[in-house]
């Protein structure tokens, strides 16, 4: 793994008890996608640059300033894999964080430590998902941003997805304090409605995800779908035609039942097919319009 400055073997990195990070939440993160192309011998990066920009961006509304600047931290995760010989799909997690020990859970202390690991992932591999409107309230912009990927936000997120699991869903959506639809617990959320693609606007408490600006693009430019970031009440989600989650992780995730409705006629809807072959394409470097996208790592 990476750590302020060097490749180093994991076992040798070690955070103290202490830590303000650990002790109450003083970090953020970024999760990024590299893709294997088994045709091509080549592992695909997505969108990396955009990733770090919005590390730097989290960091500095966080009072956590990240102390190297992309064009650095982007030739230490190529050597990060590089090092690690990873050939398949890979999930690569950069993170910062106060490195102090001190008591107060001060944003101000200067130690800020930059860490990066990559691991294998497996995450929701069903082709369709039954998710509940879940009984906690996103975290608001004024609250915890969650515009910003910081660790403490994501106790919102782990309880909300605790409690779909043991009432027997994949995952759960949270609604805002207004009442309308934010996102997932770590996935934008898109509903298709007379052949419209409808999201949720910034404004309703989610993060700006990068998948999310792929498929809007994706829409926009290669199917001619119109996209509208508005307002979605809950109950609209029961009358959608279909609805997908969009993330790094999770890819592009069909919806097929919510709150015990069947959302369209429980399978995969025809658009969120068609968005996410394209997406998984572009991914993989096989799209040469959205090469741009995709850093080779070898």
């Amino acid at each position: 793994m990476f750590d302020q400055g060097e490749i180093l073997d994991e076992s040798k990195v070690s955070v103290s008890i202490r830590n303000k990070a650990l002790n109450y939440g003083l970090g953020c993160f970024e999760g990024i996608r590299a893709f294997w192309n088994d045709s091509q011998n080549q592992l695909y990066i997505f969108r990396i640059y955009d990733h770090y920009k919005r590390f730097h961006e989290s960091g500095n509304a966080l009072h956590i300033p990240i102390p190297y600047t992309s064009m650095k931290l982007i030739p230490w995760t190529l050597q990060l894999l590089r090092k690690n010989n990873v050939r398949e799909d890979v999930y690569i997690r950069p993170i910062c964080f106060k490195g102090a020990n001190t008591l107060r859970p001060n944003l101000l202390d200067q130690y800020n430590r930059v860490s990066i690991y990559c691991t294998q992932l497996t995450y929701m591999p069903k082709p369709a998902i039954k998710v509940c409107v879940s009984s906690w309230t996103r975290s608001g912009n004024n609250m915890i941003p969650p515009q910003a990927k910081s660790t403490g936000n994501y106790l919102n997120s782990g309880l909300a997805s605790s409690e779909a699991r043991l009432n027997g869903f994949d995952e759960a959506i949270f609604i805002t304090d207004r009442g309308n639809v934010s996102e997932g617990t770590g996935e934008n959320i898109f509903i298709v409605k007379n052949n419209k693609l409808i999201t949720p606007p910034l404004s309703d408490h989610l993060l700006a995800g990068i998948t999310r600006d792929t498929v809007m693009q994706i829409a926009k430019n290669e199917l001619q779908l119109p996209v509208l970031e508005q307002s979605i009440a809950r109950t609209e989600l029961y009358s959608a035609d279909e609805v997908f989650f969009t993330g790094t992780a999770i890819g592009i995730k069909a919806i097929i039942n919510i709150d015990h409705r069947m959302i369209g006629n429980g399978s995969e809807g025809t658009i969120t097919r068609n968005i996410r072959f394209l997406y998984e394409n572009i991914a993989r470097g096989n799209n040469p319009k959205y090469f741009g996208f995709c850093t080779p790592v070898y």
